[in-house]
């Protein structure tokens, strides 16, 4: 047998050089795991919106001041608005999966609280504890999104809670108002709780089922004392904004806001103190030196207590000045709702065709500019028809109001956090998200008392919840030209701050929740 030659081809062909691993394997339960929390989302969104109908027949029973439809708000998105802050954070820190869980019972079991009460006191308190738990619940759905699903897939996952917003939105205030008139088992107001109970045991056994084991992946401790210090602020500007006027204004109620501003600057100097420290503040303080990040807090404290304050100011004028049933009040602001879903159609097909990161700003304020003139425009057909004002009379400038208001929300995060390092996205969307909540509450309060503040001078007490009588229209019908006056105001103080946001925000939505082009 011959030797093999120094030319002759190798007996076994050589073993292929390692490559890199390839993407782990999807999860298997990821689009149920989706449904989950999509319903999740939907669940929050609903509570934050039907409040503002059964107002009206939650303070028929329970008694109250006017200040108790405003507390039915500010409590739910101010609550929500400081937990937020930490929210995000728990998450990591004890897992998403177990927060989910954790965020969906006690929404479950607040909405219950919600539902048993007998007292206003109580039931604003209820109404604090289901937007803690919703603070919980809400921010773990982008995280379990972003374990679950990668590439196009991502993208298709994200796209899927703009439908369910806009169902929300749209259904939200019709629901609220078919249950509050439809009386199910004598619960009356109380159904617009209730209805939470199966909704969320289904989500916590879906969540229990479905959702990944996500271990936590941080180490980190939670900031209490921020979270202390940004809550004391919040609640010492609110409360003496809601309360005031039913006190008089006492000289507490000044120095209490004067303090809660006070209180964020001290807020904004321990968390520069925790960060240089190297600790993990909640909010990463190099936020605050990006002129568009700032700017965009308070464009969007402005704007989102605008559409707050309005959404309350048209629940009280339809069914208290104009005698409208819940239902009918839920059905008269569809025209709002469906307005905003073309809005928002309208951001995804530019964003679709590329043109988003060309309009950038300009489009952020000219949705604000069409939200001002539907407002002007609403103001003008309930003073022509007069005496005749039905609730349907300014339906079409509530279709423009809408549009407005989707062609404002559409891009505005993109828009603000365009200006953010891709490393800071997770502290500024979370601070983002709270100012928004803060901004409703404020909006609730502000707007709120300019009505019932006008209200009082016209209309006694004997003859508020009269809507037919002579003597009640006339009053609720100033007192919401003027609540619509101090809206305008608060659009001009949108547009004015919209100027602080970045031109352009730079890519499509996809590609900046994503990291990368999902159509790679």
């Amino acid at each position: 047998m011959s030797e093999p030659r120094a030319d002759d081809p190798p007996l076994t062909a050589p073993a292929a050089p390692a490559g890199p691993p390839g993407p782990p394997a999807p999860y298997r339960w990821r689009w149920a795991a989706l449904g989950v929390i999509l319903a999740g989302e939907a669940m929050d969104m609903l509570d934050s919106l039907v409040a503002t109908i059964a107002a009206p027949s939650i303070r028929a029973e329970l008694g109250g001041g006017a200040s108790l439809t405003q507390w039915l708000t500010a409590a739910y998105a101010l609550a929500m608005a400081v937990g937020l802050i930490t929210g995000g954070r728990l998450g990591d820190v004890v897992g998403r999966r177990r927060t989910f869980l954790i965020g969906t019972a006690g929404f479950t079991a607040a909405s219950l609280l919600c539902a048993a009460a007998v007292s206003p006191g109580g039931l604003v308190a209820a109404r604090g504890i289901q937007g803690l738990f919703g603070a919980v619940l809400i921010p773990q759905g982008l995280g379990l999104i972003k374990e679950m699903f990668h590439g196009r897939e991502l993208g298709k996952a994200l796209g899927m809670y703009g439908p369910v917003m806009a169902l929300s939105y749209v259904g939200g205030p019709i629901l609220a108002g078919w249950l509050v008139d439809a009386d199910w088992f004598g619960a009356g107001w109380r159904m617009v709780f209730l209805v939470n109970l199966p909704l969320g045991v289904l989500a916590f056994l879906g969540g229990w089922r479905f959702l990944p084991a996500s271990p936590p992946t941080a180490t980190t401790r939670l900031d209490l004392v921020g979270a202390v210090l940004a809550s004391a602020a919040a609640l010492a500007v609110v409360f003496p904004l809601v309360q005031g006027r039913e006190l008089g204004w006492p000289m507490w109620a000044f120095a209490s806001m004067t303090a809660g501003t006070a209180l964020f600057g001290v807020f904004g100097w321990y968390e520069k103190r925790v960060s240089r420290g190297g600790g993990d503040p909640l909010v990463v303080p190099g936020l605050f030196r990006k002129r568009a990040f700032s700017g965009g807090l308070v464009t969007g404290a402005a704007l989102f207590a605008a559409v707050a304050g309005f959404s309350l100011a048209l629940s009280l004028y339809f069914q208290s000045g104009l005698g409208a049933s819940p239902l009918k009040a839920g059905l008269a602001v569809l025209p709002w709702s469906a307005g905003t879903v073309i809005g928002f159609v309208v951001v995804q097909v530019l964003d679709g065709a590329g043109a988003l990161s060309r309009l950038g700003r300009p489009l952020v304020q000219t949705g604000v500019v069409v939200m001002a003139v539907g407002v002007g425009a609403f103001a003008g057909a309930l003073r022509w028809a007069g005496p005749e004002v039905t609730v349907w009379r300014g339906a079409p400038a509530l279709v423009v109001v809408g549009l407005g208001t989707g062609l404002v929300m559409g891009p505005f995060f993109q828009a603000v956090l365009a200006a953010v390092e891709p490393h800071e996205t997770g502290s500024a969307a979370g601070t983002l998200t709270a100012v928004q909540q803060f901004g409703s509450a404020l909006g609730s309060a502000v707007l709120g008392t300019v009505f019932f503040s006008v209200l009082a001078g016209r209309v006694t007490a004997a003859t508020e919840a009269d809507a037919s009588s002579a003597t009640a229209r006339p009053g609720y019908a100033r007192a919401m030209e003027i609540t619509l006056g101090a809206e305008a105001g608060l659009l001009a103080l949108t547009l004015l701050a919209s100027f602080l946001l970045p031109a352009k925000p730079g890519g499509t939505t996809a590609s900046r929740l994503t990291g990368n082009d999902v159509g790679d």
